[in-house]
């Protein structure tokens, strides 16, 4: 279990069955399998991974992003690292399994690499520039570039954010103009163009907490928002798609965009049998700004969000109605905690309950479960 400490910068390692090991990182992450943590260097010149059953260190030379730029496949075996080479950008694939041995490496087609994102399937990745080019490289674990997606001569300041579809069939791609294009995996091109818009259709939920923050309230539809003005001439503007995230299933799409930083929109995409129209299903309107916004990891229609205030907000598409027929329904919690805002929230893996953090403090949620359920 790691444990940090945000005054002193460092976190501490315990075992749940040993009280008396305990060991201190600086700075690092833990591995999916949880022996190893992986350090990165001060200057991110190196990244040092510490295995916590021998004591034994593996050293990778010239990481290209300590907070960023690295990732483990969904089975914890291989481990990826952006890397510069020889003033290029290249991808070293590391045998988790075997000490982290070098499995594969490769020159990637970026110029200045941001980021990528491995599809959930292992198979393909996602590598995209830096702001100042909007291009997208689809390849193989092997290094074959399948794709290259660019929406056109409008720049846009780049890519901001990517989300690949639990299955791993579509892939979302995010920028700083507030658009999101959905492409699929069969010719890697845009089949669907998301774009924020002050003005809400009518079909969509929308919810806007009151004053009274322990309710939030149903308004009618069409309905208008706000949308901020971001100053583009200054770097990092206020704009463009700060979260996408896939639900459990796929069949719902999370979005959060700078511009409406109080707002939570939930799109809903069609299963496969049916004609690929996503739709604008929900909005949460808020009266502080969104901290963060979790699926549940077990159930595919909860949702979680915190605004850094003394509460908990839940979504949720499970509520029976008096109909019989399953309604979405939106509620706020309060924690019952003195000097407790909420910043950041994290699901147990079996989906039954919730850590909720402060600055300095945390506390733990669970549902209330019926005596006849």
């Amino acid at each position: 279990m790691l444990a940090a400490c945000a005054r002193k910068g460092v976190v501490h390692v315990y075992k749940l069955h040993d009280e008396n090991w305990h060991a201190r990182v600086d700075a690092g992450a833990e591995a999916p399998d949880g022996r190893s943590i992986l350090c990165f260097s001060q200057w991110g010149l190196r990244v040092t991974i510490w295995s916590l059953i021998t004591g034994s260190a593996t050293y990778i030379q010239f990481p290209l992003h300590p907070d960023r730029g690295y990732a483990f496949r969904s089975d914890g075996r291989i481990f990826v690292l952006a890397e510069r080479w020889r003033s290029k950008d290249t991808l070293g694939l590391y045998d988790a399994a075997d000490g982290f041995k070098l499995a594969r490496h490769f020159p990637l087609p970026t110029s200045s690499l941001a980021s990528f994102a491995l599809s959930p399937d292992g198979n393909h990745l996602a590598a995209w520039e830096g702001p100042l080019e909007y291009k997208v490289f689809i390849l193989t674990l092997a290094g074959e570039v399948l794709a290259t997606f660019s929406p056109g001569p409008d720049l846009a300041f780049g890519v901001r954010n990517v989300a690949w579809h639990p299955s791993g069939s579509f892939l979302a791609v995010g920028g700083w103009d507030d658009k999101v294009h959905i492409l699929d995996n069969l010719s890697w091109s845009s089949v669907r163009t998301l774009e924020l818009s002050s003005r809400i259709p009518a079909g969509v939920n929308v919810w806007r907490e009151p004053d009274d923050w322990l309710t939030m309230k149903k308004l009618p539809s069409p309905y208008s928002i706000t949308l901020n003005k971001s100053d583009h001439t200054k770097p990092n503007p206020k704009s463009g798609v700060i979260q996408m995230e896939w639900n459990l299933t796929g069949s719902l799409l999370l979005m959060r965009f700078e511009t409406t930083p109080t707002i939570v929109h939930i799109f809903d995409f069609p299963v496969p049998d049916a004609a690929f129209v996503p739709r604008l299903r929900s909005l949460l309107i808020h009266s502080r700004p969104v901290r963060s916004a979790k699926w549940n990891p077990v159930r595919k229609g909860s949702l979680a969000i915190c605004c850094g205030n003394p509460g908990l907000y839940t979504w949720s598409d499970e509520w029976v109605g008096e109909s019989g027929r399953e309604e979405e329904i939106v509620e706020c919690v309060g924690v019952p905690a003195k000097n407790f805002d909420t910043r950041d929230i994290r699901w147990a893996p079996d989906g039954k309950g919730l850590i909720l953090l402060d600055k300095e403090a945390f506390c733990c949620s669970f549902e209330v479960e019926d005596d006849d359920s």
